[in-house]
């Protein structure tokens, strides 16, 4: 029956008219000179592994990496969060992948964090059964092609081709099936796939770079923002004492007013904080001015701590902080409660759906230094490491959508590499 319906919709695709030069497939227009063919024709393996049996704690015990479904993230796997034995392997039949080999996830396939998902092994390891290996026909396709057009067209083929009510999988039978677009040669693969390794180098030095910024600016914060008794670090020509009061000394706190859905829209101006990470929507009109300081007061994201730059609804379910005395620098606060979030979190009561009662809230405690420019100086140079890491997320971000340009444009061949 699937066979059947593949077969209906490749002849209707390839009905539609394409430009001089190009012909129509069931991914789209490519090159006249390129294959469309199905990945059987192409590929071999299409095996996956399996998962050792659990009742013997000892099977994993070993120094045999396993590789499950989980950690196929459009990556070259170079480590396993579990490893297996000898014995484990020919207990259960698992054969030892090559590097190199490519792997892609085929249960689980109604999650978006699942669906399309690959890896390439970058050591030899083991799988589970959540996990395909495929492997390239000699002088047909380069595995390095391979992964870059299924990290592109692998969400697509599992919505279009995998089976299944609950969980959603693909079998060898329909894999094997799978239509996938080539260019001629393996030259032009290879360059093909140079080319957008070498962005994803450049993600991945942004990444790794990200990470480290992140990481400095924490260990900046816990001694910023720790009383020097406590362990914390004093700027140098700041010789003033530290106190500590609550929260509520210092800030008015004020809870939001719910907003009717009817009163929400995606082209309004301003963006409506009902308690979660993300604005709930949008509207015209606004109840907080611009630089407010706010906590989530109920629901997943309870606790969370934000700064709103902008003038917005404050909504039922979020407090807004005012301050109320001028010993109190207002970045220097955000960035306190910031770095105190898991334990304003902590606050939480409830069990189905949590919430920050305001009683608790106004005891919290808050540490800072007396003299307020000491503040304002911690402040600056805090900002200043979260404004480093925004302009690279920024690069980052742009990185990202020029690849998926670039992709578009060499995986279909508009653009050729190779004349």
């Amino acid at each position: 029956m699937l066979e059947q319906q593949i077969n209906k919709e490749q002849s209707t695709n390839h009905s539609k008219s394409a430009p001089v030069g190009y012909k129509q497939t069931e991914l789209g227009v490519i090159p006249s000179d390129w294959v469309s063919c199905e990945f059987q024709d192409v590929l071999t393996g299409f095996s996956s592994g399996m998962t050792p049996y659990r009742g013997n704690p000892e099977f994993y015990k070993g120094k045999i990496p396993w590789i499950t479904s989980g950690e196929l993230k459009y990556n070259i796997i170079r480590d396993t969060e579990e490893k297996i034995t000898n014995e484990a392997v020919v207990k259960t039949n698992l054969k030892l992948l090559p590097v190199g080999t490519f792997l892609m996830a085929i249960t689980g396939l109604e999650a978006a964090g699942t669906r399309g998902s690959c890896g390439v092994t970058g050591i030899e390891a083991t799988t589970n059964q959540s996990c395909m290996a495929l492997f390239p026909l000699a002088g047909k396709i380069l595995t390095e092609y391979l992964y870059h057009f299924y990290v592109q067209y692998g969400n697509l083929l599992a919505f279009k081709f995998c089976q299944g009510t609950k969980q959603q999988s693909y079998t060898g039978k329909i894999a094997k099936i799978l239509p996938i677009n080539l260019p001629p040669t393996l030259k032009e693969q290879k360059a093909i796939a140079t080319a957008l390794s070498d962005v994803d180098a450049l993600i991945s030095n942004l990444e790794e770079l990200i990470t480290k910024k992140k990481a400095i600016k924490q260990g900046a914060m816990q001694q910023l923002l720790t009383p020097p008794q406590k362990g914390g670090k004093r700027l140098p020509g700041f010789n003033e004492e530290w106190t500590e009061k609550t929260l509520g000394e210092i800030i008015k706190l004020d809870k939001g007013e719910q907003l009717n859905r009817d009163r929400l829209s995606s082209s309004g101006a301003y963006p409506v904080i009902n308690g979660g990470v993300e604005p709930s929507g949008y509207c015209e009109k606004w109840n907080r001015r611009e630089n407010t300081i706010t906590i989530s007061e109920g629901g997943n994201s309870c606790g969370y701590v934000n700064l709103l730059k902008t003038k917005f609804w404050s909504g039922g379910h979020c407090y807004t902080l005012q301050l109320k005395t001028p010993e109190v620098n207002q970045q220097y606060l955000y960035l306190f409660l910031k770095y105190m979030e898991n334990s304003i979190m902590s606050l939480r009561v409830g069990s189905g759906l949590p919430n920050i009662q305001k009683g608790r809230l106004v005891l919290f405690h808050c540490s800072y230094p007396i003299d307020v420019k000491e503040q304002k100086a911690i402040a600056e140079i805090l900002s200043d490491m979260d404004t480093e890491i925004e302009l690279l997320e920024i690069k980052k971000a742009k990185y990202q959508t020029l690849k998926q340009g670039m992709m578009q444009e060499l995986l279909t061949g508009k653009t050729r590499l190779v004349n």
